[in-house]
């Protein structure tokens, strides 16, 4: 498979002139191009902090990080679907899709025309002339995931997307998200405190100390890859796997 992120030996301290305070601990690991690699730990562990790096927002102290073989500062291949949708309320929904593109002055026209496909294919036909406040939660994640998606990003950065939905919707979407990204070959990285939705979502899944953050173990759950979300938990191989996870996190081994 071919490697499209790697992160080796990759340390992280922030100082200050008091002090330094030391954040990510020799984290190395590899995601191969469509797949889809969860990050469990701790709050405040360093989970985001490692979408920072992946995205070239900030810098290793020490170690390397590379998107499809270069820094990612310089290729500009990543994506963010964030906890909350960041949908403006005074824009409509196409223009929401659009903001990126206006912004990186990509031809309009061309943007949109991918975008009606996009909602068409995931069963939001209709919404474009729509504005936020007249979409379920569900369906504005969708529309946030489109707006990512028409920016043809080769890596998607989740940081917990799903927190902010009711535990209905959020099994809906998790499906539906799982499903977009499958359909249409992406690489994704995924943050979660939810050991369910990692399984459910992800091909491995990586256990994070608490700071510094060190991996404690990478968990591969190829035993459910042919799975869709809803259909995985219903195997007993789903709970396996997250008496391995819960267990590697509470251990005190790093």
């Amino acid at each position: 498979m071919e490697e499209l992120i790697t992160l080796d030996k990759v340390c992280l301290t922030y100082h200050t002139k008091e002090s330094e305070t030391p954040v990510l601990s020799d984290i190395s690991f590899t995601v191969g191009k469509g797949e889809l690699m969860g990050l469990v730990g701790p709050s405040g562990c360093g989970k985001t902090t490692i979408l920072s790096l992946i995205s070239g927002i900030i810098k290793p102290t020490t170690g390397s990080v590379f998107t499809a073989g270069q820094p990612p500062e310089k290729c500009d291949i990543s994506g963010y679907m964030l906890q909350k949708d960041e949908l403006l309320p005074w824009r409509t929904n196409m223009g929401n899709i659009l903001l990126g593109a206006e912004i990186k002055k990509l031809d309009k026209q061309k943007i949109r025309e991918k975008a009606m496909r996009l909602l068409e294919k995931y069963d939001l036909a209709g919404v474009e002339k729509h504005y936020p406040s007249q979409l379920s939660g569900g369906m504005r994640q969708r529309v946030a995931l489109i707006r990512t998606l028409v920016l043809a990003p080769q890596i998607i950065l989740l940081d917990e997307p799903f927190s902010a939905l009711d535990f209905q919707t959020r099994l809906q979407v998790v499906g539906d998200v799982y499903n977009m990204l499958r359909e249409e070959g992406m690489t994704a990285v995924f943050v979660t405190h939810d050991i369910n939705e990692a399984i459910s979502m992800c091909d491995r899944v990586a256990v994070l100390s608490s700071k510094p953050c060190r991996i404690k173990k990478i968990v591969s759950v190829e035993a459910l890859n042919a799975l869709p979300p809803s259909k995985r938990r219903l195997k007993s191989e789903f709970l396996e796997l997250y008496d391995e996870i819960l267990t590697t996190m509470q251990s005190d081994t790093e």
